[in-house]
């Protein structure tokens, strides 16, 4: 049996007004049952969280009195606080932001159906922290430099540019369509290069969607909590490789939002 299962619950901590602990749930994350929660943990409109637990475990929710929470700043940030003092002593699934159960038996309903993956999936995190690890072109145009870089790409502009003609739109499109492919080419063949130093340290990546034209690669890192030193060791080795046209900007801890799926509450 893995380490992280419980024979018992532990008493919940920082219990809210029995009229909220009964009613609507605002569900912040997945734990082990056994995890205990923070002493001074307190979420949406300053509620205090509690453990709703079936099995090995159990969901930290805090109660709401609407059936509706707004993304607000002081929402979002209430939110994240929470997972913040989890991830001091554990690993916690998170759920995402605005997720409300109707009442502690559907959050135990919900548990019951997913338990077998969300255990699994507990096991498979715990002990681990989510870093955040962005690469960036660091110059001033993006298709200028792939120009200086490209070959192919200079003479394309150089011949749509040649002549007393104006382009056609055609050919712009064909000329922008060439800059993309490249533009696509080098990300993935940056972002291989920095997986492997990243995977040599012990590091699982997840590579998600780039976000600005500028942007190389937003890579989502599974760490060992204690091995955060060594993962941004293994990144300044990465960085490295690359000259001064590129820039290295790594953040955290997290919790692992990146590398769990939650099914919808139902």
């Amino acid at each position: 049996m893995s380490d992280y299962t419980a024979s018992a619950v532990m008493a919940p901590y920082n219990e809210p007004p029995p009229e909220l602990a009964q009613g609507r749930q605002y569900l912040y994350a997945v734990i082990f049952a056994s995890d205990r929660l923070p002493e001074a943990s307190a979420g949406i409109d300053g509620v205090g969280v509690h453990k709703i637990a079936e099995g090995h475990i159990a969901a930290v929710a805090g109660g709401v009195p609407t059936p509706k929470i707004r993304p607000e700043r002081r929402h979002l940030a209430a939110h994240q606080e929470v997972l913040k003092q989890l991830l001091a002593s554990s690993t916690p699934l998170p759920m995402s932001f605005g997720t409300i159960a109707d009442s502690p038996e559907a959050v135990r309903q919900f548990l019951s159906k997913h338990g077998t993956a969300l255990f699994d999936q507990l096991a498979r995190v715990a002990g681990k922290v989510e870093m955040g690890l962005r690469v960036s072109w660091e110059v001033s145009n993006i298709f200028e430099y792939f120009v200086n870089k490209h070959t192919d790409l200079r003479q394309a502009r150089d011949h749509l540019l040649a002549g007393p003609r104006h382009p056609t739109q055609d050919e712009k499109i064909e000329v922008g369509r060439m800059f993309e492919r490249l533009l696509q080419d080098d990300r993935a063949r940056h972002t291989e290069k920095v997986e492997r130093i990243l995977a040599a340290a012990g590091v699982e990546c997840k590579a998600n969607k780039s976000r600005a034209e500028r942007e190389v690669m937003n890579l989502a890192c599974l760490v060992e909590r204690d091995r955060q030193e060594a993962f941004g060791l293994a990144v300044v080795q990465a960085a490295q490789l690359f000259d001064h046209d590129f820039t290295f900007d790594y953040n955290g801890p997290w919790a692992p939002h990146n590398f769990v799926e939650i099914e919808p509450l139902s």
